[in-house]
């Protein structure tokens, strides 16, 4: 089954549809999906798509602990460091 530009793969619906999935099993999906998208794609904006389609359908779901943590993951940039972070004497 092909998906729609949120949903590349139907990786999403498809964790849906799956019977007594785990949290780690959506993570792993959840990732699997993340990296399907292409790089120029709000990924953030996505994901807000994917909520509003299927959280309020699906209550309980593990799938929609996944997708908002990884929304709220988003939202909070953390600095990563590196050369540039560091004092010049």
């Amino acid at each position: 089954m092909k998906g729609d530009a949120n949903d590349p793969k139907a990786l999403i619906f498809e964790a849906y549809q799956i019977a007594d999935i785990t949290k780690p099993e959506c993570r792993t999906i959840f990732l699997d999906w993340a990296l399907s998208l292409p790089v120029e794609q709000d990924t953030g904006q996505t994901l807000r798509v994917l909520i509003a389609r299927y959280v309020d359908a699906n209550p309980g779901h593990p799938m929609n602990d996944v997708m908002n943590e990884g929304l709220a993951g988003m939202a909070t940039p953390r600095r990563r460091g590196g050369w540039r972070s560091r004092p010049r004497n």
